[in-house]
C-alpha cells in the first residue's frame, strides 16, 4: 500500500499521462508528443553531422517511424512551423527541441551498482542525449572507491552530499526490487524530483516528484505472449493445411 500523499508508480501509456508545462511557457506539451521529440532529436542530429541544412516534415517523419502530420503537430507545440517549400531549419529545430527537454547537461545519479548499474553506467546515449552519469552510489561498502567509466562509486549513506557536490538532477533506480523504496526515499530526500526506476518493483513517491518506470521482464513477457501468439496461430494453419 502507497503511503498517504504519495503517488504509487504506474506504468501507463504516454498518451494517457496527460500533458508537461514547460517552465516558463504558456503551453503545456503532451506527453505523447514529448516521448517523440528525442526521437526527432536523434533524427536530425544525423543531419546535422551529414550537413544538412533543411529538412522537410516528412523526411524527419520517415526516420521517426512515424507520419508527416503527426511531425508538424508536435512540432507546432514547440511554435516550430516550416515554410512551405523549403521545411525546417535543421539548426533552429535542434535548438528549439532541446530547449523544451531541457536544454543544458542534467547530471545524473545510478543508485545501485550491480550488473544492471554498471551496465547502465556505462551507456553512451546518456551523455550523447545531454545526461551524463555524474554520481553513482551503492550500499556494499566494499564498492566504494572504484570506479566505473571515470566516476567513482559512493556508499549510499552519502547520498546527500554526492547529489549536492555534482549537481544531479535526474536519479535513477537499478536496485534489486527489495531495496528500490529506500533507493527512491533517499533521491527524493536528497532534493531529485524526477526519477527513472529500474527496479522490478512497485515503489511510491510524493506527488510533486515526476517517476518513470522502465520493467525489461515485464516487456519480454508482453513480446513472449505475441511471440506464443504467432507461432501458435502458424502451427494451427500447418495443420489445417
Amino acid at each position: 500500500m502507497a503511503a498517504r500523499g504519495r503517488t504509487p508508480d504506474r506504468d501507463l501509456p504516454a498518451a494517457e499521462m496527460g500533458v508537461v508545462q514547460p517552465e516558463g511557457s504558456s503551453s503545456p506539451i503532451p506527453e505523447a508528443t514529448l516521448a517523440r521529440l528525442p526521437v526527432y532529436m536523434r533524427s536530425l542530429v544525423e543531419m546535422a553531422d551529414e550537413g544538412i541544412g533543411t529538412v522537410s516534415s516528412r523526411q524527419v517523419a520517415e526516420l521517426a517511424g512515424v507520419n508527416a502530420a503527426k511531425v508538424r503537430k508536435d512540432l507546432s507545440h514547440l511554435g516550430a512551423h516550416g515554410k512551405r517549400g523549403v521545411g525546417y531549419d535543421v539548426d533552429r529545430l535542434l535548438a528549439e527541441i532541446g530547449g523544451a527537454l531541457g536544454g543544458s547537461l542534467t547530471p545524473v545519479v545510478i543508485v545501485g551498482a550491480g550488473n544492471l548499474g554498471r551496465a547502465l553506467s556505462r551507456y553512451d546515449g546518456f551523455m550523447a542525449g545531454g545526461f551524463p552519469v555524474a554520481a553513482i552510489v551503492d550500499s556494499d561498502r566494499s564498492l566504494e572507491g572504484r570506479e566505473i567509466s571515470g566516476v567513482p562509486i559512493t556508499h549510499v549513506d552519502q547520498m546527500d552530499e554526492v547529489v549536492c557536490a555534482t549537481g544531479c538532477r535526474l536519479g535513477i533506480v537499478a536496485t534489486p526490487a527489495h531495496a528500490a523504496q529506500e533507493a527512491v526515499d533517499r533521491l527524493v530526500a536528497a532534493g531529485l524530483r524526477s526519477i527513472l526506476n529500474f527496479a522490478p518493483a512497485v515503489v511510491s513517491v510524493p506527488p510533486e516528484v515526476q517517476l518513470r518506470k522502465v520493467d525489461l521482464a515485464t516487456e519480454l513477457q508482453i513480446l513472449g505472449y505475441y511471440e506464443h501468439v504467432r507461432t501458435s496461430s502458424g502451427d494451427s494453419e500447418q495443420a489445417a493445411g
